[in-house]
């Protein structure tokens, strides 16, 4: 049926459109909603089946404020147990020197558009003896394409877990030296504009007790890798704030330092304490969350001075503010077997 025209209901229906609209109840809002910061975590299944250390670290940074944040994939597998923002881009069995071959990560670039790539990616090319160089040149690549994505990327790339498959006795001695040639090759391709940052994942994790299978974490491994990223990551981030990631210029964006020393020691403990320094020479920080490392063995069992979640250690409601140059420390007890050795903590802080 063909249609007819009426001029007076449609100017009594423009007459109501710029009704409502002027009094909010059509058209745009007044402002767009603030857009979080996009996060991609990117591997293989050590990152994505299931990657639980990513619950444990998305909720790390919600509980400290950073709450403008978007993890983001093609994949969303929910099969940890912490609630969390489950899309990632780890794919199992995949290496990165085929990812990059075959052209892979543009795509999966274009259909997320991340701000940050958290990379933990190489396993399977080291299992497989592909050389470190060639491995290295695919992680060129790969930060190329996020370049093209994203000219401003900050991405963070882990040094390997250590893996000892039973099926593989070199698989051990070839994640060292992979590792060992990481560090060179980030300082050569970062930019002011689009940093590359080493992740230290391989110091203090054991394949024995922070594995179920030599190769992928358990409970104990996850806790480990959410702890060495989030200090990096969150460097990267504002609490509260999606503007642009690490801005430096951004006065919420302060610097601390964490020192740790044992106090005292006894059979099967020894308590420990933290200095938390403002690393500022002009502003104040008025938050600060220290992420505490302890050796295989060893577990925290009380803190004071500060409120503990997982493995870290938040300001108290009383020294969270501390002015530029000072100090102050938060204590904790450890408990500890014959293996863990000398007692040690490996301390990383962030502050607001």
């Amino acid at each position: 049926m063909r249609s007819r025209h009426h001029p007076l209901l449609a100017t009594v229906l423009a007459a109501l459109l710029a009704f409502a609209a002027g009094f909010g109840l059509a058209g745009a809002p007044s402002a767009a909603a603030a857009t979080p910061v996009r996060i991609m975590p990117l591997g293989d299944s050590i990152t994505g089946s299931p990657g639980c250390w990513r619950s444990l670290l998305w909720n790390q940074l919600q509980n400290a404020g950073y709450t403008d944040i978007d993890f983001v994939g093609t994949l969303n597998a929910q099969s940890c147990a912490l609630t969390h923002d489950a899309d990632n881009e780890g794919h199992g069995g995949f290496q990165a020197t085929a990812t990059a071959d075959q052209n892979l990560l543009p795509g999966w670039l274009a259909a997320t558009l991340p701000d940050i790539v958290i990379m933990h990616f190489g396993t399977n090319d080291v299992w497989s003896s592909i050389a470190p160089d060639t491995i290295l040149a695919a992680y060129t690549k790969l930060v190329g394409q996020m370049r093209a994505s994203n000219p401003a990327m900050k991405v963070l790339v882990a040094q390997l877990i250590p893996i000892n498959p039973s099926s593989c006795a070199e698989c051990a001695a070839r994640t060292v030296a992979f590792n060992q040639r990481i560090p060179a090759w980030a300082q050569g391709i970062t930019t002011e504009q689009s940093p590359v940052t080493v992740v230290d994942q391989w110091t203090g994790f054991d394949t024995a007790t922070d594995t179920y299978d030599g190769v992928h974490p358990n409970a104990s491994g996850d806790a480990k890798m959410a702890a060495r990223w989030y200090p990096a990551l969150s460097a990267l981030l504002t609490p509260g704030d999606p503007g642009d990631p690490g801005d430096p210029g951004d006065p919420g964006n302060g610097g601390c330092s964490a020192a740790f020393r044992a106090v005292s020691v006894w059979q099967g403990g020894y308590q420990g304490e933290v200095t938390v320094t403002n690393t500022s020479s002009t502003a104040a920080i008025s938050s600060w969350a220290v992420t505490l490392v302890l050796p295989t063995g060893s577990q925290l069992t009380q803190v004071w001075n500060g409120a503990l979640t997982g493995t870290t250690v938040r300001n108290a409601g009383w020294n969270g503010t501390v002015t530029a140059g000072a100090s102050t420390t938060f204590g904790f007890l450890a408990s500890t077997s014959a293996a863990a050795g000398t007692p040690s903590a490996t301390a990383t802080c962030s502050a607001s």
